[in-house]
């Protein structure tokens, strides 16, 4: 069992080998990353007043949704993925050893 690696994991999955892949800019800092290093979100809002759907027409609402990549720092930085404990615990003992 190997003892390094991510602490999380990502949906994209290489199914054969690729010459070049196929770049994306981060939604937050803007770096260019491959894509199968990205996390992505989407961003948008939702009308979450009952009033406020009743009196309007489903149809005459138009919700804005975005979906955004954000590269492994930002999204580490975000929150949108957290580091693992042995990562964070390796981390403190390289940081008190040196």
């Amino acid at each position: 069992m190997p003892v390094s690696g991510a602490p999380f994991t990502r949906k994209y999955v290489h199914t054969k080998t690729r010459g070049h892949e196929q770049t994306v800019i981060c939604g937050y800092c803007g770096r260019k990353v491959p894509r199968y290093k990205t996390f992505t979100k989407t961003r948008g809002f939702r009308i979450t007043d009952p009033g406020l759907l009743q009196e309007v027409d489903r149809s005459q609402i138009h919700v804005f949704s975005q979906k955004i990549y954000a590269c492994p720092s930002c999204a580490r930085m975000h929150g949108i993925v957290q580091r693992g404990k042995t990562a964070r615990k390796k981390h403190m003992l390289q940081r008190y050893n040196q």
